[in-house]
């Protein structure tokens, strides 16, 4: 067995190749990756089969291998993740790490060391920020009620603005990144693990704002703790 057995979980299809190359450059050397997905080897016509929207629930959207992105509910989700988990751990990862900013409650593993980026980010970001103006950047709209229970230890009630790491235009991530800071935001979060560096930049060029990349935050975590 490798001296360090990491499993890394996506709620889309595994490997995700605009998450893993921000986790490889932070993560030791001698670290070896199990790369797991919920959508693993699903079609779009079971996708939408497994994890329908229902009625008035939150959703979720991630990036198939192809590419594309899917929108999904949450509830169905969350099932298919703890699943997941168990899986990772039967493979002998020690070490997992949800590749998933979105809230999951009651998530377990019976060895493993679970991170969940929405237990780690938002007390980071808390932090860090020190009670000046959060502007959360989201994929979609309707995640800006769903997911802000997370951050309710913000000294200051963030701002939100949407646009989706997976098919939005840099003109359109531009767009939402000057809502963010017309509404004095003062520091941007991007809340999602499909952002990427090519996103923190456009949204840094257009705000002169410091901007927080989930994933890469996430990455220097892992590093640490490994």
């Amino acid at each position: 067995m490798p001296a360090t057995l990491l499993g890394t979980l996506t709620i889309g299809q595994a490997p995700r190749a605009d998450i893993t190359p921000i986790l490889a450059e932070h993560l030791p050397a001698d670290v070896e990756c199990i790369h797991l997905g919920v959508l693993d080897g699903l079609d779009n016509a079971t996708i939408a089969r497994r994890f329908p929207v229902l009625p008035g629930e939150a959703v979720l959207t991630t990036r198939l291998l192809d590419g594309s992105a899917v929108i999904m509910g949450k509830t169905a989700v969350r099932a298919a993740v703890q699943a997941k988990l168990n899986e990772l751990e039967q493979l002998g990862c020690r070490t997992i790490a949800l590749l998933c900013t979105g809230e999951f409650h009651g998530l377990a593993c019976e060895r493993a060391w679970l991170l969940e980026p929405d237990l780690l980010v938002p007390p980071v970001v808390t932090s860090l920020t020190n009670g000046r103006q959060v502007g959360i950047l989201v994929p979609l709209p309707g995640q800006m009620a769903s997911e802000g229970a997370k951050w309710r230890a913000l000294a200051r009630a963030p701002v939100y603005a949407a646009a989706s790491p997976y098919n939005s235009t840099p003109q359109q991530l531009t767009a939402a990144a000057l809502e963010l800071k017309a509404q004095a935001a003062e520091v941007i979060v991007m809340d999602c693990m499909g952002y990427t560096e090519r996103h923190r930049s456009i949204v840094r060029e257009a705000t002169g704002l410091p901007v927080v990349l989930s994933n890469a935050l996430l990455a220097r975590l892992l590093a640490a703790l490994l």
